[in-house]
């Protein structure tokens, strides 16, 4: 049988494809037909095109093809600044550790390939700790903020004391040492963070970049989350004012905007996780009520209160003796069961039992003369069986 790991990892899988499909369908239906207008339009410009200045289509698409590898090679129509000057390279390198790759630039020689090989290994990694470790000490700020608001409220509630301090003894401040945050608290402020950086990062690109503002709420999107599609990149003109300014900007907006969406994508996978439990064990309770209805139609031996065994006149202890080895390894599992739960619940099995005695009697039990002095009698179910034993060799003695 699948264990819980295996069967959560398998229904993510499940849901991820599901995801997956409906995503692309969307997708689909929204931009096929936009893609065969302008494939419409471009034929009709390159025949056009063609029949002005009497070339044949071969030729025209050789020459495109050629400025197609020119492009990725970082030639563009209009003179631009090198993309591999210094500042340039620092650009790409950013966008290599933080796993962004907006691909409109990529080494072209073998020994940029090799080195991008080595060099992107340890930086992602290393830049995956950093932001792991980012994330640890903002959801430490943020769970002392909220336990700080927490404590107010119940200030102001005369929950606690206004002079109180942690670890004073009493049961409210330890009950506020324990208290944790909300995930899905924690979750909503990451959110806020997160569309407040990329606001404000959308009013500087709008201006300098000349995008409008939807389109810069769509890059802040695709680079902070890592996404890095490349169709709109941030400083890649000639010339901009205040460059160094507008660079030191971007390169904070971008650093922030990357810790925040990658710190709520980890919020949001424990989310996802709580609901995958929570369906896990919505499916496993429908799965273990048609189990135990099952085994309660098909079990043999078993003594029910009102019914009467129509074979033979055998009592419950000697049912019990006379059970088949099946049974008995069916005991054995129950008294095992029994054992981890007294464990686990750290309660005494005498406890226990009394507290079964006087619930099937309906009321504490009382010892007058005629029941038994010895203290072992009553019990329910399985403990009466072992109290009864108990009963009849104290008596024996």
């Amino acid at each position: 049988r699948l264990n819980a790991d295996n069967a959560r990892f398998l229904l993510l899988a499940v849901l991820i494809l599901l995801y997956m499909l409906c995503g692309a369908a969307v997708f689909s239906a929204i931009e096929l037909p936009t893609e065969r207008e302008a494939k419409e339009r471009w034929e009709e410009r390159l025949e056009n095109f063609t029949r002005r200045h009497n070339l044949s289509r071969a030729e025209l698409r050789h020459f495109l093809r050629e400025y197609e590898e020119a492009n990725v090679a970082g030639i563009r129509v209009d003179d631009i600044r090198p993309r591999w000057d210094f500042t340039g390279a620092f650009y790409f390198v950013g966008t290599v550790v933080s796993t962004i790759g907006f691909g409109m630039t990529t080494p072209a020689t073998v020994g940029g390939k090799i080195f991008l090989i080595f060099y992107g290994l340890i930086g992602c990694a290393g830049t995956i700790l950093f932001f792991n470790l980012f994330l640890e000490r903002l959801i430490t700020v943020i769970a002392y903020v909220m336990k700080s608001c927490h404590e107010r409220q119940l200030r102001r509630k005369g929950v606690l004391p206004h002079n109180s301090r942690r670890g004073s003894g009493t049961s409210e401040v330890d009950s506020l040492a324990g208290w944790k945050p909300s995930v899905y608290y924690v979750m909503l402020i990451l959110c806020v963070a997160s569309l407040i950086i990329s606001c404000c990062a959308s009013a500087m690109y709008t201006p300098i970049e000349g995008w409008s503002y939807f389109d810069s709420l769509y890059f802040c999107f695709v680079a902070f989350s890592t996404i890095g599609f490349g169709d709109l990149v941030s400083s890649q003109n000639i010339k901009y004012e205040s460059q160094g300014l507008y660079r030191f900007g971007n390169f904070v907006f971008i650093l922030m905007g990357v810790c925040c969406i990658y710190s709520l994508f980890n919020v949001i996978s424990i989310v996802i996780k709580q609901s995958i439990n929570w369906i896990l064990k919505k499916l496993s309770c429908k799965c273990c009520h048609r189990c135990q209805r099952r085994l309660f139609h098909s079990r043999r031996n078993v003594v029910m209160p009102g019914n009467v065994r129509s074979q033979r006149n055998i009592s419950i202890e000697t049912d019990v003796v006379h059970e088949s080895d099946t049974d008995g390894r069916r005991l054995s599992g129950e008294m095992i069961s029994m054992k981890d739960f007294l464990a686990s619940n750290k309660v005494s099995l005498a406890i226990m039992q009394k507290q079964l005695s006087e619930t099937a009697n309906g009321y504490p039990r009382q010892m007058n003369s005629n029941s038994k002095q010895n203290g072992f009698s009553g019990g329910v179910g399985a403990l009466a069986i072992m109290n009864n034993r108990l009963a009849e060799t104290s008596v024996d003695r």
